[in-house]
Parts: structure tokens; C-alpha cells; sequence
């Protein structure tokens, strides 16, 4: 999900479901969690960083199923068309 373009985020957040969010993004790298609060206003972000704030620990196994959640949500977006996960090759690269 790191290599995903700002639009293709938006797209992501508007399709998972809220309560799987904070849950998959509290066992993430800071650097994802950053990816995702970037894309999203900011009021969304500090709501949803208070929710993971008063969440408190939260199982692995949850964490877990959180994130393959989104995982499959993405892949079920990219093969629609509605979003693009780059891969390693650079002949995938965006210029903007």
C-alpha cells in the first residue's frame, strides 16, 4: 500500500470501513500511517488519530486482520481500474 499515488489513497479511504482504518494503521510503519494521513483532510486525520489514541493496545491478530482487509480491498480497487498499485519495475513510474 506504500506504493500507492495520492489519488489511488483517497480512493482507498473512501473504501474501507472506518473502524478497520485505525485498527490496520495503528500496527503500521509511521511512514504509512503518514502516507494515509496525508491524503485526508485535516479534521479526518486528527478524528481518526484520537481514535487510535483511545483504542489503547490493541491484539496482533486484530491488527492483522485489519490490514489484510485493506490489502484485499485494494486489490479488489486495482482490479477494477479504480486504483493502480505500482510495483518494483520502474517502467510503472508516474510522471507528473
Amino acid at each position: 500500500l506504500g506504493r500507492l499515488d495520492p489519488g489511488s489513497v483517497q480512493t482507498l479511504l473512501r473504501a474501507v470501513d472506518k473502524n478497520k482504518l485505525g485498527i490496520a494503521l495503528k500496527g503500521s510503519s509511521d511512514a504509512l500511517r503518514d502516507l494515509f494521513f496525508a491524503n485526508m483532510s485535516e479534521r479526518a486525520a486528527k478524528i481518526l488519530r484520537e481514535d487510535m489514541e483511545m483504542m489503547g493496545p490493541v491484539r496482533l491478530k486484530d491488527v492483522d486482520e485489519a490490514q489484510t482487509t485493506m490489502v484485499n480491498v485494494a486489490k479488489d480497487l486495482a482490479n477494477k481500474g479504480e486504483i493502480m498499485i505500482a510495483s518494483d519495475s520502474s517502467d510503472n513510474e508516474l510522471i507528473y
